[in-house]
């Protein structure tokens, strides 16, 4: 199905038409057209075990100026599996701005997925795309919280100093193993997550199948350590990226059997240890025994907007983690 927006004709994307979105992203959003970005958009968009991401265009003859595409996601939540999307990667070509084509574009796509039988959609928007998702019934969430361990007070000093946004490629590292090297028994992944203690609040679902996807992509350079020689006594997810002149460890994913604390503060001082990063960044409160403290008013605005499901849910009933929220 296609619609008519004056000149400009938004229709659902086709066959063909990724050199000319990944032309689009270049010109919108800074992506490199090359074939890293490619095989990026590939996997982020059409490898997810949570399905395909649904993708829109909008198109004023036979040229593409306009880009909004859902990734699709699955959470649960009291026994029940809740089915979202996540906005993102959205573009509009520079000569084209300011003539309603961002609007357009999503409120297509959110007309699709209430047929496609979406609950919700959700996102942590910056401050520039933040005003215009309000507009179109957006709901803030809250602010999801952030919490930190510096390594020493040379460090200290350097995280002071980098209020500069993170790279968005991870930095090289020793650390560990490669998080698919990690992740590799699928039986025994599928055992640590049976017996990690029962999660409270609406929480991804979590597979073997979900974690080596997001993991999976090595450009990325995702690591994990493991907290002993079977993958079922837990492992920690991780990645490196440069803030500034700061160097900062991002804990992705904590996955610990039941009541195993302990062992979840051990990982944490490990990956911060062995990595030799300036500072561990997770979401989350001060939880660890391992002298993380809360970020005061830092951390990604979490943003709600109701599709089929129409009950808003509180901050309180989030339990995400890092590598839900990063915006890879």
């Amino acid at each position: 199905m296609s619609i008519s927006r004056g000149q400009v004709e938004i229709r659902p994307i086709e066959a063909g038409d990724d050199e000319a979105i990944l032309a689009l992203l270049h010109a919108s959003l800074g992506w490199v057209p090359d074939e890293l970005f490619a095989n990026f958009f590939d996997w982020k968009h059409r490898q997810s075990p949570f399905g395909a991401s649904p993708a829109w265009v909008a198109v004023d003859g036979d040229r593409i100026v306009g880009f909004r595409t859902l990734l699709r996601w699955q959470f649960e939540h009291g026994g029940r599996v809740q089915h979202a999307v996540r906005a993102v990667d959205t573009a509009t070509h520079p000569d084209y701005q300011g003539r309603g084509i961002f609007s357009s574009l999503t409120r297509a796509s959110l007309d699709a997925m209430r047929d496609d039988g979406v609950d919700y959609v959700f996102n942590t928007p910056n401050e520039n795309s933040r005003p215009g998702y309000l507009k179109m019934g957006w709901q803030v969430i809250g602010r999801l919280p952030v919490s930190v361990r510096v390594r020493s007070l040379g460090s200290a000093s350097r995280v002071l100093r980098a209020r500069v946004p993170a790279d968005k490629w991870s930095s090289a590292s020793n650390a560990g193993v490669p998080a698919l090297d990690a992740l590799h028994d699928a039986a025994g992944v599928a055992a640590l997550l049976s017996a990690r203690s029962a999660v409270h609040g609406i929480s991804t679902r979590r597979s073997h199948a979900f974690l080596t996807w997001r993991y999976g992509f090595e450009p990325l350079r995702y690591r994990a350590i493991l907290a002993g020689p079977r993958v079922e006594e837990g492992l920690i997810i991780f990645r490196v990226r440069r803030r500034g002149q700061a160097t900062e460890v991002v804990l992705c994913d904590v996955l610990v059997p039941h009541g195993q604390h302990r062992t979840a503060a051990r990982l944490a001082r490990a990956a911060l240890r062995q990595t030799g990063a300036d500072y561990a960044l997770r979401i989350g409160g001060p939880l660890f025994e391992s002298g993380f403290v809360r970020l005061p008013q830092q951390g990604p605005i979490l943003t709600w907007r109701d599709v089929c499901d129409s009950q808003q849910p509180a901050l309180h009933d989030w339990s995400l983690t890092m590598g839900d929220v990063e915006l890879f």
